[in-house]
């Protein structure tokens, strides 16, 4: 089986005219051979029809000139004349003959085959619909109220904070009724990990939804001198930012969509975002300390005869250990989701 047409003498040649009538190849080019720059041309009338478009493919060391048969048949040989033209010569890397194109057919047939036994035997997953829609509107219920967060304090720093500070110290007030209810919703996180509904790591999901409630419940919610803070506006606007991007680009990863600006977002903007994002909660921690010592708030009293009080502010010192720590931890995996996602591509040997 016949396709191709290598014209291994006129290389490479230059402006080739190659068209098909009446089931004649018509080839016209000006090359260099063995008679040095000359007109090589050359007509071939095939044994049965053939389409009229061809196809050509030009490198710098051969012409390849493809031409596909109106009708799948087997030939008994290429050209019309019984004798092969001296300059016509087979291409048996592409050669079948007809017991080998059998086979080959036979072997694809086998193999489609074995691909619907294999997918049988999976077993369907009756819940599918109703995973999906869930994961998409728990996607947009997060990114709807992140989103009110973001554009509420924007608004409130570009046109209530001209000319004051009153955008920053008033912005636990405004906002904590809604970060904590995305916080709230966002432990469901770690339960879809968990429960293998996401294919997300779970000690990731771990630190940043626990080290995010834990500022915001223990240490802003439990202390009123810490909301009038300036840092809580950094903090607040910074985790908003941030799930601006992942919450959208989840949403459409769920139904097959990948946009490419959505995704470089969402695995570029993290990146001056989460170290900025720890330090304004180490900050927070830091200026919550001295508050924490002076009332004594959850610190824990040993009973006798140990007499021991564990103080709250030496947990906080060693959590602050542990969320620089746990920054790093995200900051590696984002790392390699980003590489995975963004990195070069293989190209794939052919």
């Amino acid at each position: 089986r016949v396709r191709e047409l290598q014209l291994k003498r006129v290389l490479p040649p230059q402006n080739p005219d190659i068209t098909i009538t009446d089931n004649v190849l018509h080839f016209r080019a000006q090359g260099h051979g063995a008679k040095g720059d000359n007109i090589y041309e050359f007509e071939i009338e095939f044994l049965e029809p053939v389409e009229p478009k061809p196809v050509c493919r030009m490198t710098q060391r051969q012409l390849n000139i493809t031409v596909q048969k109106k009708e799948s048949n087997w030939w008994e040989r290429l050209t019309k004349q019984e004798k092969r033209p001296l300059f016509l010569a087979p291409d048996f890397d592409r050669w079948l003959d007809e017991s080998d194109a059998e086979m080959e057919l036979k072997e694809k047939e086998e193999e489609k085959i074995n691909k619907m036994k294999i997918e049988s035997r999976v077993p369907k997953d009756p819940f599918k619909h109703l995973k999906k829609g869930y994961l998409i509107m728990y996607n947009l219920v997060q990114f709807l109220g992140f989103s009110w967060i973001f554009v509420n304090m924007t608004v409130r720093l570009f046109i209530l904070g001209k000319g004051n500070c009153y955008s920053f110290y008033d912005t636990f007030h405004t906002i904590s009724d809604m970060m904590y209810f995305c916080q709230t919703l966002a432990l469901m996180e770690i339960m879809n990990s968990l429960i293998g509904l996401v294919r997300s790591p779970l000690i990731p999901s771990v630190v940043q939804v626990f080290g995010r409630n834990f500022v915001l419940f223990v240490i802003l919610g439990s202390l009123e001198e810490m909301q009038s803070k300036p840092v809580v506006f950094f903090i607040f606007y910074i985790w908003s930012i941030i799930e601006l991007f992942r919450y959208p680009y989840y949403m459409l990863s769920c139904i097959g969509i990948e946009w490419k600006p959505l995704t470089w977002l969402r695995y570029t903007v993290w990146i001056p975002l989460y170290p900025l994002g720890g330090l304004a909660e180490a900050v927070c921690i830091v200026q919550s300390i001295p508050i924490f010592s002076e009332t004594g708030k959850f610190s824990l009293g040993l009973p006798n005869p140990l007499n021991v009080t564990i103080q709250f502010p030496f947990v906080l010192q060693i959590y602050l250990i542990a969320l620089f720590l746990g920054v790093f931890v995200n900051f590696r995996h984002l790392y390699k989701q980003r590489k995975q996602h963004l990195g070069p591509k293989k190209r794939k040997m052919k």
